[in-house]
C-alpha cells in the first residue's frame, strides 16, 4: 500500500512540474515586449513592446529617407545637386529583424520561445539603392543641359588657301560606377544619427568630341595641290546658274582614299538641290536649247585638275563638238543616264575639293597630299581634220547659178592627249590618256534644179 502511495505522489508531483514548466515557457514565450538591450541601427528599443518598436523602427527608416543628399560639383561655378536619399532612388531595409519579431508572435509556443532565448542584442538596417531613380533625374537630357556637348575640332581654308585647323572642345559627364560607389560609401546605416545632409563629390569622365585635330590632320588634307580655272566668257544667265548649281554641290565633297568621284550622283543632288535652268546644250553635235546647259564645263574644269595630280581617270567622253573654255582634247562632257565622268581618288590620302564661280570664272581647287617636287601637264595635238561633208537640196525659188547656206559646215577632229609627268623639273614620263574624235559637221546649200543638174552631168563617166 505504501509504495503504491508513493507512487501516486510521483506522478502528481511530475504533472505539476510539467505544468508549472508548461506555464513558465507560456509566460516567457507570449511576452509582448521585446527582450531587454535589443538595439536596431543603433536605436535602443529593448523591452518595447513590439508593435511599438516597429512603428518606430519605420519612423526612423522613413526619416532616414528624407535626409538631404547634396552632390557637390567641384567646378565653383556649378551649382550644387539637392535632393532627398529617397528621391535618389535609396531606401532602408531591417527585414531580418522584422522577421525576428514576426517569429516571437508565431502560433508554435516552441518557436516562440526559442526565438525569444535566441534574439540577437544588436540587428543592422540595409541601405537598397535602386540605380534607375537617380539615372532618371540626371541622364543624358540633364547632363547636356548642364555641361553642354562636345564640340568638334573644324578644319578650314581660309582666303588665301591655307588650311587652318581649329581645336574642338570636350566636356564632362557623370562617371556613374564611380558615382554609384561613392554613393554606396557615404549613405548612413545608423538611425541615431542627426540629420545632417550626406554629402559626397561628383565623380566626372570626359566626353571628347567625334572630331579632333590629330584625327583632321591624319586624313592628309594638308595643302592646296592643284587648282584650274576655265572662263564662262559670255555665257547667259541660266548657263552661270547651272555652272554654279553643280559647282556648289561639288563644293565641300571630300573623298576618301579609294574613294570614286561620280558626277553623276553629283548632277542628281545638285537637281534635287538648287534645280537648272535652260540654256544652249550640244545635242547631235548641235547647240539647242534645254535644261542643265552648262553643267559639262564643271565635269570639264574637275577633269583638268584631277589629270595634273595623276589621278584614275575611271570613266570620261568628249563633247560632239570642241567646246570654247579648253582645249580639244580636254573637255569631259556628261548626259544623265548615258555619259558618265569618274575617277578614282588613288593618292592614299583625303581629298577636298572646293569650286566657286567669280568674276564669270570658274575655279576647281583640290586640297589634299601631294609631293611638292612633282607636277603633271597636258598635251593635245591634232592627228588628224576631218573635212566637212557638204549636201545640195534643190530649190527652184533660186535663180540658176545662185544659191544659199541653209547650215554651215564644221571641220571634224582626231585628238590625242597626252600627260606628262615631271619630276623636279625634268619630264619623266609621257602617257597617251586619250584619243577623241569629234565629227565634222555637215554643210548643207539649197541651189537652182539646174546647177544639180549640171553637177551630177559632170560627175557621169
Amino acid at each position: 500500500m505504501k509504495k503504491v502511495h508513493l507512487s501516486v505522489i510521483w506522478i502528481w508531483a511530475g504533472i505539476l512540474a510539467l505544468a508549472t514548466l508548461w506555464g513558465g515557457l507560456h509566460l516567457y514565450g507570449d511576452r509582448q515586449t521585446l527582450p531587454e538591450g535589443v538595439t536596431v541601427g543603433g536605436v535602443n528599443i529593448g523591452n518595447m513592446d513590439k508593435t511599438a518598436a516597429l512603428r518606430l523602427l519605420d519612423k526612423k527608416l522613413d526619416a532616414l529617407q528624407q535626409r538631404p543628399l547634396i552632390l557637390k560639383d567641384h567646378d565653383s561655378s556649378a551649382q550644387d545637386i539637392k535632393l532627398a536619399l529617397g528621391e535618389a532612388g535609396v531606401t532602408y531595409k531591417a527585414e531580418a529583424f522584422r522577421n525576428a519579431v514576426k517569429a516571437l508572435g508565431s502560433k508554435h509556443l516552441w518557436t516562440r520561445v526559442q526565438t525569444r532565448f535566441t534574439f540577437a542584442k544588436e540587428w543592422s538596417v540595409t541601405p537598397v539603392r535602386q540605380s534607375t531613380a537617380l539615372k532618371a533625374r540626371l541622364g543624358s537630357d540633364w547632363e547636356e543641359q548642364r555641361y553642354g556637348m562636345p564640340v568638334d575640332a573644324v578644319r578650314e581654308i581660309d582666303a588665301n588657301d591655307q588650311v587652318r585647323y581649329i581645336s574642338g572642345r570636350s566636356t564632362r559627364r557623370l562617371d556613374w560606377p564611380k558615382l554609384y560607389l561613392a554613393l554606396d560609401k557615404a549613405l548612413p546605416q545608423d538611425l541615431t544619427e542627426s540629420g545632417e545632409p550626406v554629402q559626397m563629390e561628383l565623380p566626372f569622365r570626359q566626353l571628347e568630341p567625334n572630331v579632333t585635330v590629330d584625327r583632321l590632320r591624319d586624313e592628309g588634307i594638308e595643302r592646296k595641290i592643284v587648282q584650274f580655272s576655265t572662263s564662262l566668257g559670255s555665257s547667259s544667265e541660266g548657263r552661270v546658274y547651272n555652272v554654279n548649281s553643280a559647282a556648289s554641290t561639288v563644293d565641300g565633297l571630300i573623298l576618301k582614299p579609294g574613294d570614286i568621284f561620280d558626277y553623276g550622283q553629283i548632277i542628281a543632288k545638285a537637281e534635287r538641290t538648287h534645280g537648272f535652268r535652260e540654256a544652249p546644250v550640244i545635242v547631235n553635235g548641235q547647240l539647242e536649247s534645254g535644261i542643265g546647259g552648262g553643267i559639262c564645263q564643271v565635269s570639264s574644269t574637275v577633269y583638268n585638275a584631277a589629270l595634273r595630280i595623276g589621278l584614275d581617270i575611271i570613266e570620261r567622253h568628249n563633247h560632239s563638238l570642241p567646246v570654247s573654255y579648253l582645249p580639244k582634247g580636254q573637255d569631259a562632257t556628261f548626259a544623265t543616264g548615258s555619259i558618265n565622268f569618274r575617277f578614282k581618288n588613288n593618292t592614299g590620302k583625303h581629298l577636298l575639293l572646293r569650286a566657286a564661280v567669280q568674276n564669270r570664272r570658274l575655279t576647281v581647287k583640290f586640297f589634299g597630299t601631294f609631293p611638292s617636287n612633282v607636277s603633271y601637264e597636258l598635251e593635245s595635238r591634232i592627228v588628224r581634220v576631218l573635212p566637212s561633208p557638204e549636201k545640195k537640196i534643190r530649190n527652184s525659188s533660186l535663180s540658176p547659178g545662185s544659191y544659199q547656206v541653209l547650215r554651215q559646215g564644221k571641220e571634224g577632229y582626231v585628238v590625242e592627249t597626252f600627260r606628262i609627268k615631271k619630276v623636279d623639273g625634268q619630264k619623266v614620263e609621257r602617257t597617251r590618256i586619250s584619243r577623241d574624235t569629234y565629227p565634222a559637221k555637215q554643210r548643207i546649200v539649197a541651189v537652182h534644179d539646174e546647177s544639180i543638174s549640171a553637177e551630177q552631168k559632170t560627175r557621169k563617166p
